[in-house]
């Protein structure tokens, strides 16, 4: 079993590329459970079809200690397994806490037990914090593999170097390793080049290009990924390829974060900064 966490920087397009990456492996055959860490609980929505999941930390507050795993997992698409760790209520508790909280949890329950035959288990992290309970998944070995959604934009890429920068801290400890950056476009000017070279020059590589399609939205309004919604549509192939790309990878690395100065050097020779 692969446990991979998807980070990036907020807005990104994290959730969106995670679920339709899960559907791209779980048509092919893999079985897949996916852990929404977002407060919002928005990670598994296109999985099933817009039913709003009731959030493990929300079960735990209506339900107590007493709960099982059919109380905290759904089942959709392709028969992906579902889980939302939910948040505190607003003003009230860290949300880092509900990561926590979750996953031992799931471990408690036995959601990890080789009887359930995964492949795969995605975590998909808030944003680009790289602290306190959104870093559990790399800070206590809960997920070996990272792969950090990216675009051509600065903030975008200097997420992504941060991200790298936690990478580091917990590598030895945890055993975790940078799978590659995944660019979700922007449409920048250089774009692709740019991601391949701050890839290469953080020691790992970009693992797939996804073209900016709207038909990913129109997926989205009608609550599914794309690969459910329209099935022959060029954008589901690119989903099923970046699917692909992750289930051959075998390139895993300690990553090399760059300087604000070096970052901003490269942004100036792909023409961002002129």
């Amino acid at each position: 079993m692969r446990k991979i966490a998807i980070y990036g920087k907020g807005g990104i397009g994290k959730s969106t590329t995670t679920q339709n990456t899960v559907a791209g492996l779980a048509e092919m055959g893999k079985k897949v459970m996916v852990v929404g860490c977002d407060p919002k609980a928005d990670s598994t929505r296109l999985l099933l079809g817009g039913l709003a999941q009731k959030s493990v930390l929300d079960t735990l507050r209506d339900e107590g200690e007493d709960v099982d795993l059919s109380d905290v997992m759904r089942t959709g698409f392709c028969n992906t397994q579902c889980v939302e760790s939910g948040g505190p209520e607003p003003g009230v508790g860290c949300a880092g806490r509900g990561i926590i909280t979750s996953i031992n949890l799931l471990e408690q329950l036995g959601a990890y037990e080789d009887d359930k035959n995964l492949d795969y288990v995605f975590y998909d992290v808030l944003g680009d914090v790289v602290c306190g309970g959104f870093a559990m998944p790399i800070r206590e070995g809960k997920a070996q593999e990272i792969y950090i959604v990216v675009s051509g934009e600065m903030m975008a890429m200097y997420a992504a170097n941060n991200i790298c920068k936690g990478i580091v801290k917990y590598a030895e400890a945890g055993g975790v390793r940078l799978g590659g950056l995944i660019c979700n476009s922007r449409r920048c000017d250089n774009e692709q080049e740019m991601i391949e070279a701050l890839a290469d020059r953080l020691g790992t590589q970009m693992i797939y290009f996804v073209p900016r399609d709207n038909m990913v939205q129109k997926a989205e309004i009608n609550r599914k990924t794309v690969i459910d919604f329209d099935p022959t549509h060029a954008q589901a192939d690119h989903y099923r390829n970046l699917a692909r790309r992750i289930d051959e990878n075998k390139k895993f690395v300690i990553p090399k974060p760059l300087t604000i100065d070096e970052l901003e050097k490269l942004l100036i020779e792909y023409g961002i900064a002129n």
